[in-house]
């Protein structure tokens, strides 16, 4: 469908303008004032109509050069019909697209009147009327006859809500993507959702290209099928670390870095009794701290050793770092705190890469990034790039209780290719921590934020 602009001093002369171009078999869409009448200057009206490419007529006359600079302001073209089916009456006889939704609406309420009215019939009130044999018929057929009324109607309001809700989003094109073929309407919702999450513009447009080429012509009758197509794929593309436990005679050496403030020494708090209390078998679990510049953060990490009865060591320079691990073999499991870094801080950064170097045991430390769910996706990514020089193995994604998007989490886990582990949803130890899966992080992007999705 063509969406054209036609102007003049009067609607009647810009529709006129419209039937001279196009003919009666169009959709008229908008009529607005663009100029009120003043002293030396005339009134200047705009319509808006839409035009499917097979029915354009071709031009009668040669347009003046000023009826040529009216005509034909193009829109984007939208390789499917719009959402209202193509208008039976002429051109001449329809009412702008913004009045005829506003009575598909009203019509859609009074149809919900029809079925509550109906719905109103109970069985009691049949039973009360069953002594009078007459009466007992109307009943049962006006019981059947409001069934099938009552099924009817709920098809019909499930039709229209569906196309009321794609008429709401159509006329997006200011947000609409910069694609080789344009979306069509019906995928307007799902597009204008998935961008106010905070998800990346660019991979939002990759994904879409992707459902327009593969979902099947079937699945586009509604937007509800759109949503679950638009699910799963999101699912296939979130790569997520399954929690194993440590091998018979193996340990696992987890390091958390990531900037200061994004909840590193609780996660390890969280992350120590998961381990040792909340698993089927209860696992030893040691503690090394590198974050020796904050007195609050080792305090706060020994006291939770204490209550824990866990193993605690301290780090300060690198060649420490191998005798704490050393220390802490009887452990399954090696918890490693580091001091908190901006970005931009090069300094600490490297001097967690020289603690990393120094590691000379037969132990891998998996590097784990601990990045806020609660920025927008180009400072995830920043912080990504300055912390990447570690190795990163996997990320931990905190405070999701405070934010409501989440598209920024799915950008920079599809960008970097670098798989969830755990999601932190609150402070309380230990439970305010779940395991990371691709239904959790889809249906917070989705339906925003809900304890116990995982």
């Amino acid at each position: 469908m063509k969406v054209l602009t036609f102007s003049g001093s009067s609607p009647a002369e810009a529709l006129k303008k419209a039937q001279e171009s196009v003919g009666e078999e169009a959709m008229l869409i908008e009529t607005r004032q663009l100029q009120k009448k003043s002293l030396g200057k005339e009134a200047l009206y705009e319509i808006v109509i839409g035009i499917e490419d097979d029915h354009i007529m071709p031009v009668k006359k040669q347009p003046t050069q000023q009826e040529s600079q009216e005509q034909t302001q193009r829109r984007p073209e939208y390789t499917a019909k719009a959402a209202s089916s193509y208008p039976d009456r002429p051109l001449s006889q329809q009412r702008p697209l913004a009045q005829e939704s506003s009575d598909v609406l009203f019509n859609i309420s009074e149809a919900a009147k029809q079925i509550s009215a109906i719905a109103e019939v109970t069985d009691d009130e049949i039973l009360q009327e069953s002594y009078a044999r007459k009466e007992t018929k109307r009943y049962e057929k006006s019981s059947s006859a409001s069934g099938v009324e009552l099924d009817a109607i709920k098809s019909e309001i499930s039709k229209l809500g569906d196309k009321v809700k794609t008429i709401q989003h159509m006329f997006w094109d200011e947000r609409s993507p910069d694609l080789s073929n344009a979306i069509p309407p019906e995928f307007s919702e799902i597009y204008k959702l998935s961008l106010e999450s905070g998800m990346s513009r660019e991979h939002l447009d990759v994904i879409m290209g992707l459902s327009l080429e593969h979902m099947p012509l079937k699945m586009r009758e509604s937007t509800q099928t759109i949503r679950r197509y638009f699910q799963v794929l999101l699912r296939k593309m979130i790569p997520v670390r399954i929690e194993s436990k440590p091998l018979e005679g193996q340990k696992k050496v987890i390091m958390l870095v990531g900037p200061t403030g994004v909840g590193k020494t609780t996660s390890i708090a969280k992350l120590a009794a998961r381990y040792s209390y909340l698993l089927e078998k209860k696992y030893k679990v040691g503690l090394i701290v590198l974050d020796t510049y904050r007195i609050g953060a080792v305090e706060q990490l020994m006291q939770y050793a204490r209550m824990m009865k866990l193993g605690i060591e301290t780090v300060v320079d690198p060649p420490e770092f191998s005798k704490a691990i050393n220390a802490l073999r009887y452990c399954d499991y090696i918890l490693i705190d580091t001091m908190g870094s901006s970005p931009y801080d090069q300094e600490k950064i490297q001097k967690i890469q020289s603690i990393l170097n120094a590691n000379n045991t037969e132990f891998d430390v998996d590097v784990n990034l601990v990045l806020p769910s609660s920025i927008k996706y180009e400072d995830l990514k920043s912080t990504y790039d300055s912390f990447s020089q570690l190795g990163i193995d996997t990320m931990m994604f905190t405070k999701l209780d405070e934010t409501r998007g989440f598209g920024n989490i799915f950008s920079l886990v599809y960008e970097t290719k670098k798989p969830i582990s755990y999601f932190s949803v609150g402070q309380e130890v230990p439970e305010d921590l779940e395991v990371a899966t691709p239904d959790a992080l889809v249906s917070y992007l989705l339906d925003g934020f809900k304890r116990g999705t995982s």
